[in-house]
């Protein structure tokens, strides 16, 4: 049995607890927040033995196996930082932090203390997901030459929304566009070029993001993101000999379709219950259970090479964080 520790008490939190009840050895047994009453009426609402008023207090509970921080992205440096210096394995939400110096330090920080940690990139665990990466690799389509993939959202937010607060490291690209580029990265690596263009709101964050990826073997991708319209938040994957089209939500999809030259489309759909987080969830048990210190589906190598990306972006189009 895996005991979680839970970190915040916000929408993702409680998905992924209502994911987690799907697991037979998975059991939450800790709650903590900076407000003990707001700790204590998630745990009242999930029937969990414990609730802490303080990260601290949280990641000095020794019963706890894994902490899954849910915080908002600007807090994931700190929230996972107190875990790890309190020798506490930790799940944290996407985007790791808000930059890859503080990413860095992070996995030097577990590394050092011989803990796991893991970037809850939920989309690198689905099973869906990876029957695609399982296709593409044993060549159903052929060799990969474009990727397209866009995540945007209607809006509008208001001004003192996170989403347009550069405080709390607002804009589309670190909430959205994570999706669209861990999806590049997933297929095609490390682009050569990168381009990238924005429309900023008024407070310096990004609105409408695009952002070409380059490789040297002749691939690219097409990737957008942004909170102004709704886009279809699907994703095409395009090779020599066929395509695989992947509907909403790509990140967490139901199906996909795989077209391959001179043959009928073969629609492959996904089978399950839950939300989708649990997938991670999972991964992390069997980590744990094994002894290691990083997930070799989410290794530490991708975070930091999706945060390198993330920045080169944000360095491209102008957006700034304290």
């Amino acid at each position: 049995m895996t005991r979680w520790g839970i970190l915040a008490t916000g929408g993702i939190a409680t998905k992924f607890v209502e994911d987690l009840r799907l697991l037979p050895h998975a059991e939450v047994i800790a709650v903590g927040s900076r407000s003990l009453p707001g700790a204590q009426a998630f745990a009242d609402r999930f029937d969990i033995p414990r609730a802490y008023g303080s990260w601290a207090a949280l990641a000095a509970d020794s019963d706890v196996d894994v902490i899954y921080v849910a915080t908002p992205h600007v807090a994931h440096y700190a929230a996972t930082m107190t875990c790890l210096e309190a020798g506490r394995a930790v799940l944290c939400e996407k985007p790791f932090t808000l930059d890859l110096a503080t990413t860095t330090e992070l996995i030097e920080a577990a590394r050092a203390r011989d803990v796991f940690l893991m970037e809850a990139m939920w989309m690198r665990c689905n099973p869906t997901i990876l029957r695609v990466v399982e296709l593409v690799r044993d060549g159903a389509i052929g060799e990969v030459t474009t990727v397209h993939g866009d995540f945007g959202l209607a809006g509008p937010f208001a001004p003192d929304h996170r989403m347009r607060s550069r405080a709390l490291g607002g804009g589309a690209l670190l909430d959205l566009g994570v999706y669209p580029v861990s999806l590049a990265h997933l297929l095609l690596g490390v682009p050569d070029q990168v381009r990238s263009w924005a429309k900023l709101s008024a407070e310096g964050v990004d609105e409408n993001t695009a952002m070409i990826f380059g490789y040297d073997s002749g691939a690219v991708a097409t990737l957008t993101c942004g909170m102004v319209g709704a886009t279809p938040i699907a994703a095409t994957i395009t090779g020599t000999r066929g395509r695989i089209e992947i509907p909403a939500p790509f990140y967490c999809p139901g199906e996909f379709t795989l077209w391959r030259d001179g043959a009928e489309p073969e629609t492959v759909t996904a089978a399950g219950q839950g939300s989708g987080y649990q997938y991670e969830a999972v991964e992390v048990q069997r980590c744990l259970s094994a002894g290691l210190r990083e997930s070799p589906l989410v290794p530490h190598a991708v975070t930091l090479e999706v945060m390198a990306l993330l920045d080169t972006v944000r360095e491209q189009i102008g957006v700034t964080y304290a």
